[in-house]
């Protein structure tokens, strides 16, 4: 009776009482839902008794209807004897189709992404994908794992993303919307770069590559550019063709991502003095007030003739090194100017005199 489990002080005392449970939950499997009702009130001597007899039992049944009926609606308080079962059906063995489904009820009714991760290597690459922000929102420790498992994949289909797949994944994550903290995305980004083997140079040239046509531009891409410089410097000259195409796109409009291409362009400089040109003058005129540290080198590139001569008037302008025309008038606009004003004071003057006239005759 499971009542004689509740003042149990001992593991050995337990696995008696319980042996003949087990035993006959072999023959008769629908009195394992009974051990998954009453688990979550039983004392530690009691849960430790039921782990150690667990793996005998669930390799002796598989994965019965009984069995995989308790996976898909659970009884509430089991989750770590739910966990080692889903671990002992699927250590080196590939899952049924049968339990996978019963797994995927199970987590649409309690959306703990942890119960995925014994069948993560079987899921489609659109079933990742769905539950993906999901899995960025773990504690990194679990995030690596599930990592791991994606890129690993199944022996029969291979890794379900590769990792160019992973980095577009992490980066369309709208945290606003998914309600995941941004610094959650950051953390998933980290543990990537961590592991430079996987997420190599080519990796990242291939991924920055795909995002910057993703539309709008994913908040952290600058961010992530900026990590690639650093962690890879060969990279500088793929970089600097990213943010040509940025400049195409008027990353201007994007306030947040307009700080991180500035930052990018201090970051990689002297290369990034060319791009830096390719903005337009009103937002040339705004990098340089926003960071003045870039004015000096860049009026000594831009100062080049070969340079120089490919630069618009404006642009030479915003750098000082050409006069703005607009601001002192040539010496002939500057009597025409006056002539004008002369001309309309005058008419100014008739006018007060025809309102006075006209008054004075009403």
């Amino acid at each position: 009776k499971d009542g004689g489990l509740e003042n149990l002080s001992s593991v050995a005392d337990a696995l008696t009482l319980m042996s003949l449970y087990f035993a006959l939950c072999t023959k008769k499997h629908s009195l394992l839902r009974r051990v998954f009702e009453i688990y979550g009130s039983l004392p530690q001597a009691a849960k430790q008794a039921v782990h150690r007899q667990v793996p005998i039992l669930i390799r002796t049944i598989r994965s019965s209807p009984d069995l995989l009926g308790i996976i898909s609606d659970p009884p509430a308080d089991c989750r770590d004897l739910l966990m080692q079962v889903l671990q002992t059906l699927t250590d080196g063995a590939v899952p049924s189709q049968d339990l996978i489904s019963s797994i995927k009820n199970l987590y649409s009714k309690t959306k703990d992404t942890e119960f995925l991760f014994p069948v993560m290597a079987h899921l489609p690459k659109d079933e990742i994908l769905s539950v993906f922000p999901n899995i960025v929102n773990l504690p990194v420790d679990k995030f690596q794992v599930a990592l791991s498992r994606i890129l690993q994949g199944s022996p029969q289909h291979g890794p379900i993303l590769d990792p160019s797949e992973i980095l577009i994944a992490i980066h369309v994550i709208d945290p606003e919307k998914e309600g995941i903290p941004l610094k959650k995305v950051m953390d998933a980004c980290a543990a990537c770069f961590e592991q430079r083997t996987t997420f190599t140079q080519q990796v990242l040239a291939k991924a920055l590559n795909q995002l910057v046509e993703q539309i709008p531009l994913p908040l952290l891409f600058m961010r992530t550019v900026m990590q690639a410089i650093s962690a890879f410097p060969a990279l500088v000259d793929f970089v600097m063709e990213i943010m040509s195409r940025l400049v195409s796109k008027q990353i201007w409009k994007y306030p947040k991502l307009w700080v991180g291409f500035l930052k990018c362009a201090i970051l990689t400089k002297p290369q990034s003095y060319g791009v830096l040109l390719q903005l337009p003058a009103p937002q040339l005129e705004n990098a340089l007030n926003k960071n003045p540290v870039l004015k000096a080198p860049l009026v000594e590139h831009a100062s080049q003739p070969n340079v120089r001569s490919t630069l618009p008037r404006s642009s030479l302008v915003v750098l000082g090194l050409a006069e703005d025309q607009q601001q002192q008038p040539a010496p002939e606009a500057q009597s025409s100017q006056n002539q004008a004003a002369e001309t309309s004071s005058s008419a100014a003057e008739a006018t007060t005199e025809v309102t006075q006239e006209s008054s004075a005759a009403s």
